[in-house]
């Protein structure tokens, strides 16, 4: 009964604004339109832009639906609105498009630094929790944006953040551990780096010669590439592995990340034999074979390992470089 309540009310929220944006576009299309194509462009823009979102967004006012979800609404209404009115008469789309959408992206984006830093401050007065910026940028955005979105908009900011916001020397508790020190894995992410610098340079000269859009398409592509690169060899820095309330954070920056229950780990091991990677055994570097290794974890059950855009793979074995392997090896024997 309450799975059909359920599904009742869904189809209520999300079928009266779907049906006002199919009878706009049908009315485009009839007799009437072309022979009054001014007036009923004005209201067809008014209806889609906002009708639309207000009707959507007081379906959904008492809902736990989060209210970001009207932009979506927002913006299937611009690109009806491009498709379906003649060029003459969007005026009133382009004034929208110019001075209403980067307001409301803007408060979008305000909206959720706020809560970020909402939450950092929550964090920080819990003194047996570390403070991590990308852990409260996920759970913020989740309570604000669609699923859906979540983790790609989680994505690129934090290279961002940690690329070009976050200079601060972080300070190591007792509890942490670094991964990055001693395994050449930054040495060759710069390496890779200034390796896309230089060939871009080169391929851009060249197909300018052929096709200059092309040429800035791909360097700008190649630009993009360099500074994701970037933010995440920052954020190595910035999120150290974690002991803490009897779990184990593992974090390779914002690549890679996985929560172990200390009583779930059977075995731990200081070891740099080389070891096969499948479904059952997973490496915590995004790198895989080209970064070494000198711990091993065996688990009891099996876990989850998170990767970039929120991919999950499934492990029991995981294998991990840690700085200082041995002292990583005792805290988590001692806190077992």
């Amino acid at each position: 009964m309450n799975k059909t309540l359920n599904l009742q009310k869904y189809l209520i929220i999300f079928g009266v604004p779907i049906f006002i944006i199919g009878l706009m576009v049908v009315i485009s299309k009839t007799s009437i339109f072309s022979a009054n194509p001014s007036i009923l462009s004005t209201g067809i823009t008014f209806d889609l832009l906002l009708t639309v979102p207000l009707i959507y967004f007081l379906l959904i006012r008492k809902t736990h639906i989060p209210k970001a979800t009207v932009v979506p609404f927002m913006i299937i209404g611009i690109v009806v609105c491009s498709l379906i009115l003649p060029l003459d008469n969007q005026h009133y789309l382009n004034l929208f498009k110019t001075w209403v959408l980067p307001i409301v992206e803007l408060s979008i984006l305000m909206f959720v630094i706020f809560h970020v830093r909402k939450g950092i401050r929550q964090y920080k007065l819990n003194k047996t929790e570390s403070v991590d910026f990308f852990t409260t940028l996920k759970s913020t955005c989740y309570e604000i944006l669609p699923k859906g979105v979540v983790i790609p908009v989680v994505t690129e900011i934090a290279v961002f953040y940690y690329g070009f916001i976050y200079w601060k020397k972080r300070k190591l508790k007792d509890n942490e551990f670094t991964y990055h020190k001693d395994s050449g894995t930054v040495t060759l992410l710069i390496a890779i780096i200034f390796i896309v610098a230089i060939e871009t340079v080169t391929f851009h000269i060249l197909l300018a010669k052929w096709n200059i859009t092309v040429a800035w398409i791909l360097t700008f592509l190649s630009i993009y590439s360099g500074i994701q690169i970037f933010g995440f060899v920052k954020s190595m820095y910035k999120r150290p592995i974690s002991i803490e309330n009897g779990k184990l954070y593992l974090r390779y920056g914002i690549m890679n990340e996985t929560t172990i229950d200390l009583t779930n780990i059977e075995s731990i091991e200081t070891s740099s034999k080389d070891i096969e990677l499948n479904k059952e055994t997973r490496k915590l570097s995004f790198l895989g074979d080209l970064e070494s290794h000198n711990v091993i974890i065996r688990l009891k059950r099996e876990n989850t390992l998170i990767g970039l855009y929120g991919i999950k793979r499934s492990y029991k074995n995981l294998v991990l470089y840690v700085d200082k392997k041995n002292e990583f090896k005792n805290q988590i024997n001692n806190a077992a």
